[in-house]
């Protein structure tokens, strides 16, 4: 059977997913009568919470003959780690792209290593029905964001095609008969490059693994597309690493195809196709999985380095333990060293004491998306505030430079600006018009100053801007960036907090739990208007007289409490903070409890 590969790749909520629900649909996937979830490729719960992307998915549909295998990229740079190791197995790339917004920097991240492989992308401008469409315009910047990147020829004459993925079709002209999605089926048969692995189905097997995975009855299961020759269930073949070492040698037990949404097993596959294999216990992501008379490893794509790390340890508050199940630090290193086998992006790193994990990644949501899993499997964690990771280059300190781009109603530029260039200590690089009433701005801000800013941005700018951001590149430290200015209200007592306490505590500061919530010594319980930390007594009731009024008490009115979340809280604490997560509650804390620990660690540093 004649074989496509293809990736497809668009900024988050350009209609990705959608699009490819519905070339399953069309492409007879799925029964008429099917019940099938809205986004099927986002399988995750919180792919399904955030609307967004995570992990790479596979899918295959059949088009008058021709297979094609579609590969589901995450949008986020934070996943970027998924991008560059899935572009390898494929030969072609529709690149999707809101009509209305035009290419976004998550798509310029993925379409550069794209184009830096040689592929040759198809443009579809998808959701051309919405009112505020402009597909022309959006296509001139498809052109510009290409040259830019260093497009040859070939690639800057690409074809393109305009679309909803919503409704489903798509046409090679605007006023087409917006039927369906055969238009795009038969440009991807005729533009993308059959594999070129076909010819080598005689040769010596070899394939490079790409994806990760886990069985619960197979066990590990490597992704990847075959490179030559052929594999079989029972065959006897060998991992080897990056470097030509050899891990091991094992049998394999099965080999699995995509055909829909489903994995199906078959008996054999064959060169230029996307399969999965299982039976080995050691063999990971970049290995090549090969015959036993190959001896060179297959080139595998240099995975970007970590730009930050966290600090995961045990709960040590006098609240650990009463929600979680695995709370003890040998449970905690198991998972964590399970989800560096997986993801390829994270780097795990014991500290001296054993009790706390260095976890280095690419970015805080990657980080946030962790997290947030370990804690609904029951997880008790302390998490410490994210540190930039800086290197050293010559005896220069280097750190990592994100390029930000900032859409936002005209009337909040100013403070925008004012914030990422001034305290943040960000160059702009430039500032253009985005339709009515908008503005673009496009910015180098060291990585240091973007943690924590995202919730800042959205009170600037009331919730309209939109803010993304991608790895630019490293450049000279630019000295100290100042952290959180307001102090905050810590617990002095052990209990629950009494509603009288927290309405006389009102006047200090804003508060982060309410009536009845448990506290400890040592707990952060609000934020204080001024800039030093106040121990304050939450559990303070009122002095009972037997003197009562004519009417009755006051009733206390308390006013709704700041309720972070994970993401904000981790990115508001200082570097004596902690934030306690458990899997029904997020708190905040002082890494010492204990008020003189406390005074003395501040003395010591």
């Amino acid at each position: 059977m004649d074989l496509r590969n293809i990736a497809i790749i668009a900024h988050v909520d350009h209609g990705k997913t959608t699009l490819v629900d519905e070339l399953l649909k069309q492409s007879g996937a799925f029964r008429a009568n099917q019940a099938v979830a809205e986004r099927a490729m986002d399988s995750n719960d919180l792919e399904r919470e955030r609307g967004i992307t995570i992990l790479a998915k596979c899918t295959s549909v059949e088009f008058k003959g021709t297979r094609i295998n579609i590969v589901d990229t995450p949008g986020h740079a934070d996943f970027g780690g998924e991008v560059e190791r899935i572009l390898s197995m494929v030969d072609g790339v529709v690149l999707l792209v809101d009509a209305a917004e035009g290419p976004m920097p998550q798509t310029k991240f993925v379409t550069s290593k794209a184009l830096a492989l040689g592929l040759r992308p198809i443009v579809v401008l998808n959701k051309v029905d919405k009112p505020d469409a402009e597909p022309d315009r959006a296509l001139d910047e498809c052109f510009d964001l290409f040259a830019n990147l260093g497009a040859d020829d070939d690639q800057l004459d690409f074809p393109h095609m305009y679309a909803s993925g919503r409704a489903g079709w798509a046409d090679a002209e605007l006023d087409g008969p917006r039927k369906n999605l055969d238009a795009l089926f038969a440009l991807i048969v005729n533009h993308v490059p059959a594999p070129k692995q076909q010819k080598k189905q005689d040769d010596d097997f070899r394939m490079l693994a790409t994806t990760l995975g886990a069985d619960p009855f197979v066990g590990r299961i490597l992704t990847g597309r075959i490179e030559t020759g052929r594999i079989k269930v029972g065959q006897t073949v060998q991992a080897i690493s990056r470097i030509g070492q050899k891990i091991e040698q094992f049998r394999v037990t099965k080999v699995r195809a995509f055909r829909g949404l489903m994995q199906q097993d078959i008996e054999e596959g064959q060169a230029g196709d996307i399969v999965s294999i299982a039976g080995m216990t050691k063999a990971t992501v970049a290995d090549t999985l090969c015959a036993l008379a190959v001896e060179e490893p297959l080139e595998a794509q240099p995975i970007d380095p970590p730009t930050i790390t966290v600090t995961f340890g045990i709960n040590d508050s006098p609240l650990a333990g009463r929600d979680g199940k695995k709370v003890q630090s040998r449970v905690i290193r198991e998972r964590l060293m399970k989800e560096a086998e997986t993801n390829v992006a994270i780097k795990i790193k014991d500290t001296p004491g054993g009790e706390a994990f260095e976890v280095s990644g690419r970015g805080e949501l990657q980080m946030g998306v962790l997290i947030e899993n370990m804690r609904r499997e029951g997880f008790e964690l302390s998490i410490s505030r994210p540190q930039v990771i800086m290197r050293d280059n010559d005896g220069t300190t280097e750190e990592p430079v994100e390029e930000v781009t900032i859409d936002v109603d005209d009337e909040y530029t100013g403070a925008v600006i004012e914030k990422i260039t001034g305290p943040r200590k960000g160059d702009l690089v430039e500032m253009k018009p985005a339709g009515a009433g908008k503005t673009r701005i496009v910015a180098h801000v060291p990585s240091r100053g973007l943690i924590g800013y995202h919730g800042e941005f959205l009170t600037d700018t009331r919730g309209t801007g939109v803010l993304n951001r991608v790895f630019h590149g490293w450049t000279p430290h630019r000295g100290p960036i100042d952290g959180r200015r307001a102090g905050v209200l810590i617990s002095m007592e052990n209990g629950e907090a009494v509603a009288y306490a927290l309405w006389n505590l009102e006047e200090r500061g804003k508060m982060f739990l309410g009536a009845q919530a448990p506290v400890y010594t040592g707990m952060i319980i609000g934020e204080h208007s001024r800039e030093n930390d106040l121990e304050v007594n939450p559990l303070k009731g009122k002095k009972l007289t037997n003197v009562r009024a004519s009417g009755t008490d006051e009733a206390v009115r308390l006013t709704t409490p700041v309720t972070l979340s994970l993401e904000e809280a981790i990115a508001y604490i200082n570097d004596d903070e902690l934030v306690e997560v458990t899997p029904s509650a997020i708190r905040l804390r002082k890494r010492h409890l204990d008020p003189h620990e406390r005074k003395r660690a501040s003395r010591a540093g």
